[in-house]
């Protein structure tokens, strides 16, 4: 279940991408397939164990172009642990709201981002996200948990003015080049369990629109991609942004 459009990203074959709290690796799979060459990165040594072995396993099956290449790194969102602008694309999705010193973590995007280069952010959406909220307090006061709720303005805002050096000096700003949401079919889901209990797997309603979900990912349905359609405008779960760093 993808978020970031990567054609809108600008992903080319050779690309070397980073991924930015890549979790259970998702988009780091699909980079790798389409030819890049990818970093996974995360604080989680147990989630990038298990990256490391699908990347191996893709190569093996033949299911990556000749030469791309990946590798995973785990570290601190507030220090990456790569020289500035090593990367052509970068990628931080569903992370910033889980991050106190967020704009610290941008302006670090921001930096091992190459001149030229393009960034793609999702964060959850201002009004599902609300709800969510407002439905349950276990959602979001957990370790690790959400702890804040961005508008498209405030993040926009904060991720154009991190071309500005750590020390004050005036530099050049990111350019917003576009925004998107997704997962309009998911946002109910989570205002189920948050209802319900977000723990609450065996809730009648929860365990069938799951079911609905599983559907929709693996088998792709033509009037549930039709319904996404319809729904990602309206209430689609995740806000993703695309910006461009000034050659």
């Amino acid at each position: 279940m993808l978020t970031v459009d990567f054609d809108r990203l600008g992903l080319r074959p050779g690309d070397r991408v980073l991924d930015m709290g890549c979790g259970a690796g998702r988009h780091a799979f699909e980079m790798y397939r389409r030819g890049a060459d990818v970093v996974a990165f995360d604080m989680d040594a147990d989630e990038l164990t298990g990256v490391s072995d699908l990347f191996h396993a893709m190569k093996q099956a033949g299911e990556v172009p000749a030469g791309a290449e990946a590798d995973v790194k785990q570290g601190d969102a507030l220090q990456l642990p790569f020289a500035d602008g090593e990367f052509d694309r970068v990628v931080a999705a569903e992370v910033l709201e889980h991050i106190h010193a967020d704009v610290d973590a941008i302006k670090e995007l921001v930096r091992v981002l190459r001149p030229g280069g393009t960034l793609a952010v999702s964060v959850p959406r201002w009004l599902p996200e609300v709800i969510n909220w407002k439905l349950s307090d276990e959602y979001h006061d957990a370790e690790g948990g959400h702890i804040r709720i961005y508008t498209d303005h405030e993040l926009v805002d904060k991720v154009t003015k991190a071309g500005r050096m750590n020390d004050g000096t005036p530099g050049e700003a990111m350019v917003f080049e576009g925004k998107h949401y997704a997962h309009g079919l998911h946002a109910p889901y989570w205002w189920i369990k948050c209802a319900v209990g977000v723990d609450n797997d065996e809730h009648p309603l929860a365990k069938a629109y799951h079911k609905l979900l599983v559907w929709e990912i693996m088998k792709q349905p033509k009037a549930l991609q039709l319904a996404g359609r319809v729904l990602d405008p309206l209430i689609g779960k995740s806000l993703v942004l695309y910006f461009r760093k000034p050659a």
